[in-house]
């Protein structure tokens, strides 16, 4: 049973081509930045994507007919649960036209209809959105009338990583209380309770990360959106925060390099970083009342044993720390689409 599964990103579609459970291939196609920005919308983008993965696994020697299972990354949805949810028209036009915000991952449910409408026999899922909502109602509560904490992060990656822990154990995760941290170019930080996913502290509220500015000091920020309009202040506190705005560089590698090389300022920003993310972990322990059974780490700088190591000396207290070095949102969604597929898992439909 071929399975692809499909994550649209800013400057790249990445995918993976299984078979059942196995992998057979991957590839992260890349897009020139000055050929995404000559797309006007994000509709222009999605035959280009479609025909280079459809070229890509022709070319690796496999039949693009043949896939039974296509699942693509969610995008940005109204509150959702977790899981699977059907490729609908109803669905494709809510992510192309109707999201609050257009994302590259809002092409992933159109990539996989194309790959339906071509194929002998396959179905088309997404898996695990960006917006999967399970919070208890106490977390919503902010603080100012009218504003309400919102479910957004790294979902996908984030459920994926808590069920691999859970396998990894031969525990079942609906028994498991976890601490799950994704950290890549932002940082999501969420408390699992038996199989659910309770509360976070998202990548605008917690630690600054290579891009991300994370929680501010809420006066200077204010002050800093009168002079700025809302793109440029997303700008600045979504891809140009973080280490970006200290080092120009979103590469943890390079300021290690740095500070190998006696760089104090970069030894201690970087420090700052992990110690904001142990603050995280420490925040949502209490949301769980102590009771934790693991805290997870995954994402691209877990490679990082300096800032892992930082990391643990804080908050291994609380719980034994469990490392996943990358990312699993490729295998998560071949395999949520498999569980789906196969009556494991309650399908969705989209209203």
């Amino acid at each position: 049973m071929y399975i692809l599964a499909i994550n649209p990103g800013a400057t790249s579609t990445k995918f993976a081509l299984f078979d059942n459970e196995v992998e057979l291939f991957r590839e992260d196609l890349k897009i020139p930045r000055e050929k995404v920005s000559q797309y006007k919308t994000l509709v222009d983008q999605l035959d280009d994507r479609y025909e280079s993965i459809y070229e890509s696994i022709k070319q690796a020697g496999y039949n693009p007919e043949d896939i039974e299972i296509a699942v693509g990354r969610g995008g940005i949805l109204p509150p959702v649960d977790a899981g699977a949810i059907a490729v609908t028209d109803e669905l494709i036009d809510y992510l192309l036209h109707n999201s609050e915000v257009l994302h590259p991952a809002n092409l992933g449910a159109s990539i996989a209809q194309k790959f339906v409408d071509q194929a002998k026999s396959c179905v088309a899922y997404i898996y695990d959105p960006i917006s999967v909502d399970q919070l208890d109602d106490i977390a919503r509560i902010s603080g100012l009338k009218g504003i309400e904490r919102k479910s957004i992060g790294h979902m996908l990656n984030s459920r994926a990583v808590a069920i691999k822990h859970a396998e990894d154990t031969n525990t079942p995760y609906d028994t498991l209380n976890l601490i799950v941290v994704h950290a890549g170019s932002g940082i999501t930080v969420t408390a699992h309770r038996q199989g659910r996913m309770i509360d976070l502290v998202g990548d605008d509220e917690g630690s600054f990360s290579p891009e991300r500015s994370g929680g501010l000091p809420l006066r200077p920020f204010a002050q800093l959106c009168y002079n700025e309009d809302v793109k440029g202040v997303t700008k600045l506190t979504r891809h140009e925060g973080g280490l970006v705005s200290y080092f120009k560089t979103n590469d943890v590698r390079e300021i290690e390099a740095l500070i190998d090389s006696g760089n104090e300022e970069a030894a201690i920003v970087l420090e700052a970083m992990a110690y904001q993310i142990a603050k995280s972990i420490g925040e949502l322990s209490t949301v769980l009342k102590g009771d934790v059974d693991a805290i997870v780490i995954s994402g691209g700088f877990a490679r990082s044993n300096r800032v892992m190591n930082w990391i643990k000396e804080r908050v291994e207290f609380i719980a034994p720390l469990n490392i996943y070095p990358g990312e699993f949102e490729l295998e998560a969604l071949s395999s949520g689409g498999l569980r789906a597929y196969q009556g494991k898992e309650k399908i969705q439909y989209f209203k």
